[in-house]
């Protein structure tokens, strides 16, 4: 009887957990103030992260590593689009601590996220709290790297790029440098009158468009150096100068990660300043077209230039995108090779007879799968260097003659129509760059994890 029993309870043992003793853990008795002063380095450390650009995800991660760290568990973090919050529950007699921090509006700083990434590690590795606390705000009062000038220069070869992709000639390669220069100006300018972006980004396009439409009419009268000019080249490199600082990598990540608060918050704030570009494209047009200087533009995309120039070009737009984003010298060498991985798996994937969305797609794919396996290494943030990779993927060109198709139709439905599907055309390739830039990190992810074990078994063999 008693073995027939002990072999019904194998059984139920093997289907179900017993519930009549659940698990119970010893409880640290910490001091309140510590426990606010490592909450309170965790959840600034957390906005520092949030203000340069991190994802979501590597906030919440970043927070609980440090509290930990530091002696602090569990706590529950929040994370949403403009708002962090931590929460401590110590034992079942005592209030908890919980804090909010109200996070502003992102500015991508990569050197400075490079270092706070740096100081989460050191503080895992066994980095005091008050000498955490005194780094972290060495960290906080860093200047950006470069100069306004500086940036706005890089903005100006951004351009520049963009016209080499499409092997264009100098002087319209001069001009779209010009336009990039005059639009980063006005938009500095604004933003020092703390007008919202949402205007500076139609100001800036209206300004790009305006500068073009002025090269078209001069070309018209036969203005030297300008014959056969393609005005439409300076508009498609002002519309990714204006998409270039806008991380749609971030927005699609934490969509995936399951931050969908966050993640809907960077897709309306990205659809915002989309549609203030395309108002001030529209508005630039509109007016160019009541002054009798409309664009002659073909309803076929641009062909893009021999296949080297397009290399160079993407290295200069890479570089660019980097130095905006206040990357370091590696970081900017490694954006400009990753910059020519995307380029040349999207050049492939065209050849192979792919369409422009999933060749976009592919591109993005293989520069951030390579991008997560080097960062960690070379020590530079993933996300940096694969948001400038992808940046000379971004559909400029399609945007532009969607909305010129649109603004120069003749009012019926085929016009219209035509305009229509160019623009869902170009919204399938950010899609498509987002998607595939979101999985080539997910998939580096345990393929990086799996050689740095690898690496670290064999160190301890030797």
């Amino acid at each position: 009887m008693d073995g027939r029993k002990d072999w019904r309870k194998r059984i139920v043992g093997a289907i179900r957990n017993d519930v009549s003793s659940p698990m119970t853990e010893a409880l640290l008795t910490i001091d309140e103030v510590y426990a606010r002063k490592v909450i309170d380095l965790a959840m600034r450390i957390a906005e520092a992260l949030t203000a340069v650009g991190a994802s979501a995800n590597d906030v919440a991660l970043a927070t609980i590593r440090v509290t930990g760290a530091l002696g602090i568990r569990p706590v529950h973090v929040d994370v949403t689009y403009n708002s962090i919050g931590v929460s401590y529950h110590r034992t079942d007699s005592d209030w908890p601590i919980t804090m909010l921090r109200v996070v502003r509006a992102p500015v991508p700083d990569h050197t400075k996220l490079q270092r706070l990434q740096a100081l989460v590690v050191e503080i895992e590795a066994g980095l005091e709290l008050e000498q955490a606390r005194t780094q972290f705000h060495v960290i906080r009062r860093m200047p950006f790297m470069y100069r306004p000038a500086i940036i706005v220069l890089a903005q100006g070869f951004l351009s520049v790029g963009v016209a080499m992709l499409f092997g264009a000639s100098w002087v319209i390669a001069a001009i779209a440098f010009l336009a990039a220069c005059s639009a980063a100006m006005v938009q500095r300018l604004m933003s020092r009158l703390r007008v919202p972006f949402f205007f500076s980004q139609i100001a800036g396009a209206f300004v790009v468009t305006a500068i073009a439409a002025v090269t078209s009419w001069l070309a018209h009268f036969g203005v030297p150096m300008l014959d056969g000019a393609r005005p439409s080249i300076i508009v498609a490199a002002g519309i990714v100068l204006m998409l270039a600082g806008m991380s749609v990598v971030g927005a699609a990540q934490d969509a995936i990660d399951g931050f969908a608060l966050t993640a809907g918050g960077r897709i309306l704030d990205l659809a915002l300043l989309t549609l203030g570009v395309v108002i001030g494209i529209i508005a630039g047009l509109s007016a160019a077209r009541g002054l009798e200087m409309g664009f002659v533009v073909s309803s076929e995309a641009p062909l893009l230039g021999p296949l080297p120039l397009q290399l160079a070009g993407v290295a200069v737009i890479a570089v660019a995108v980097a130095v905006w984003n206040g990357a370091g010298l590696r970081t900017i060498v490694v954006s400009a090779v990753l910059g020519g991985i995307a380029w040349l798996g999207f050049t492939a994937a065209v050849a192979g007879g792919l369409g422009t969305a999933i060749s976009s797609g592919l591109g993005a794919l293989a520069a951030s799968f390579v991008g997560i396996l080097v960062a960690h290494r070379l020590h530079v943030p993933s996300i940096a260097v694969t948001t400038a990779a992808i940046v000379p993927m971004v559909p400029g060109s399609a945007v532009f003659r969607g909305l010129l198709e649109i603004v120069e139709s003749d009012g019926t439905a085929e016009s219209l129509v035509l305009g229509v599907v160019t623009l869902i055309g170009a919204g399938a390739i950010g899609i498509a760059l987002a998607s595939g830039a979101s999985l080539g990190l997910v998939l580096g992810a345990p393929v990086r994890d799996s050689v740095q074990s690898v690496v670290r078994r064999r160190g301890r063999i030797r």
